[in-house]
C-alpha cells in the first residue's frame, strides 16, 4: 500500500507544474496599495543611502571645487554616493563593477578624510590588495545597500533598502494581495524578525566563503523569514580583550554593530524586536524612532514598573534633573561609544549601564564620563556611592 502511495505521489508531482519562486518587484510596485507607507518610506535614509548623483546632483554634499590633498577626484568619476548622516564616500564604476574611491567627506566636522580599510581590522582584508580599485563594493557593501544583488551579473532589481530588503521578493504579493504571499517582520516571531534587521546592521562573516572564488561581506542567499544562523555568523569575542570590532566587556566598538550588541540584551532575551521602537518606514524622530526617545523608554519603563526603574520618579531613578542630558535614558542605557569616523560615535544597543569601573578596568567608555568629559572614572565612582539607594555590593 506505501509503496501505491509513493508512486500516486510521484506521478501527481510529474504532471503538477512546478510552482515558481516569487521574484523581485522593487519597491515601486508597493506604491499602489500602501502609498502613505511608500511616501513616508521615501524620505528615510534607508531609501536614500545610495543615490546617481547624474539623477540627484544635490547628493553631494561638499563642494568639489575647494581644492584639498585627500580630494584626488573629480564629480565625473562618481557613479553612486554612499551616505549623507555621518560620512559619505563615493563609488566609481569600472566594466560591471563599482570601487570606493579614496576620500570620503566628515560630514560632522565637514572636511575630508581618507578612505582605505586598513590590516587587521575588517576580516576580509587579507583577501583583497591593498588599493581601493581591487575591492569592488559588490561583494563588500552591496548586497545590504541594495535589493537583490545578482552574484552573477553584478545587478541589482534596486538600490538602497527598499521594501524586499525587509519583505522578501513581492511579485506573489502583487499578484495576490494577502497576508499569505508576503514575510512581514511583524509577524514572524521575535527572533526571526530581529534577523531582518540583524542581516546588515552586524558585523559577521558568511557561514560558505569564498563563493566562487570570491569573498563576501553579507549573509548571500539569506531572504526575511529564513535562520539568519543558516547564513551568517557573528563576530566571535573573548571578553577581556579589546577588537577592532569590540571593548573588553563586549559592547560594540564600532559602528555597524546594533545587532551584535543587541542580541546580548535582555530587550532581545525577553522578546522586543528591532521595530519595537524602530520604524523604518520613516517617523519624524531620530533614527526613525516611534516616539522621541525620552519618551519611547517610558513606554515600558516608567517609574515603579515591573519593568525597572524601581523608583517613584526618573529622576530619583538617575539622580539627575528633568531636561538634563543625564534624564535621558539613553544616555546612560545607550552611550555613543560606538565609532562611526573619527571622534563620531553612535549608540550602544546593549542597553546595560556601563559603569565607571569599567573604564578603570578594562578601557571601555562609560556612561558617565560620556557626559562629563571634564571628570575622571574614579570621580564617577566616588558619585554613585552617594546615590541614595544604591547596593554596597552593585558594581561602580
Amino acid at each position: 500500500m506505501r509503496t501505491i502511495l509513493r508512486l500516486s505521489a510521484f506521478a501527481l508531482a510529474s504532471v503538477l507544474p512546478a510552482v515558481a519562486a516569487p521574484s523581485y518587484v522593487g519597491s515601486a510596485a508597493c506604491k499602489t496599495c500602501h502609498s502613505a507607507i511608500y511616501a513616508r518610506w521615501q524620505k528615510t535614509p534607508m531609501a536614500n543611502v545610495v543615490r546617481d548623483p547624474r539623477e540627484h546632483p544635490e547628493a553631494i554634499l561638499p563642494d568639489l571645487t575647494k581644492p584639498d590633498p585627500l580630494l584626488t577626484f573629480k564629480k565625473e568619476d562618481i557613479a553612486l554616493v554612499y551616505g549623507s548622516l555621518w560620512k559619505q564616500r563615493y563609488f566609481t564604476k569600472v566594466g560591471n563593477d563599482y570601487f570606493p574611491l579614496s576620500g570620503q567627506w566628515d560630514v560632522t566636522h565637514q572636511i575630508w578624510r581618507r578612505y582605505f580599510v586598513a590590516d587587521k581590522t575588517d576580516w576580509w582584508v587579507p583577501f583583497y590588495g591593498a588599493d581601493n580599485m581591487k575591492r569592488p563594493t559588490g561583494p563588500l557593501c552591496d548586497g545590504c545597500h541594495s535589493v537583490n544583488y545578482n552574484l552573477q551579473t553584478k545587478t541589482v532589481t534596486e538600490w538602497n533598502v527598499g521594501c524586499e530588503r525587509c519583505h522578501g521578493p513581492g511579485s506573489d504579493h502583487v499578484a495576490q494581495p494577502t497576508r499569505a504571499t508576503i514575510v512581514n517582520p511583524a509577524r514572524l516571531d521575535s527572533v526571526a524578525a530581529t534577523d531582518t534587521c540583524i542581516q546588515c546592521h552586524s558585523q559577521g562573516q558568511p557561514l560558505q566563503k569564498p563563493i566562487d572564488g570570491v569573498y563576501y561581506d553579507w549573509p548571500v542567499g539569506y531572504q526575511p523569514g529564513k535562520n539568519l544562523r543558516d547564513f551568517w555568523q557573528l563576530e566571535e569575542h573573548k571578553i577581556g580583550e579589546t577588537t577592532f570590532t569590540h571593548f573588553a566587556d563586549g559592547t560594540a566598538h564600532k559602528n555597524r554593530m546594533q545587532g551584535n550588541d543587541f542580541v546580548q540584551s535582555a530587550m532581545y532575551s525577553h522578546g522586543i524586536t528591532c521595530f519595537s521602537c524602530h520604524d523604518v518606514h520613516g517617523t519624524d524622530n531620530r533614527a526613525q524612532l516611534q516616539k522621541p526617545a525620552s519618551v519611547m523608554c517610558l513606554q515600558c519603563h516608567g517609574p515603579n514598573s515591573p519593568n525597572g526603574p524601581r523608583a517613584t520618579t526618573v529622576e530619583v531613578h538617575t539622580q539627575h534633573k528633568t531636561g538634563s542630558p543625564g534624564n535621558e535614558c539613553v544616555n546612560c542605557h545607550m552611550p555613543k561609544i560606538a565609532i562611526q569616523l573619527a571622534d563620531v560615535n553612535v549608540r550602544a544597543h546593549t542597553f546595560k549601564f556601563i559603569p565607571p569601573s569599567a573604564t578603570t578596568q578594562d578601557k571601555v567608555p562609560n556612561a558617565c564620563n560620556t557626559c562629563h568629559t571634564d571628570k575622571t572614572p574614579e570621580w564617577a565612582s566616588e558619585a554613585l556611592r552617594k546615590w541614595p539607594g544604591r547596593s554596597p555590593w552593585r558594581v561602580e
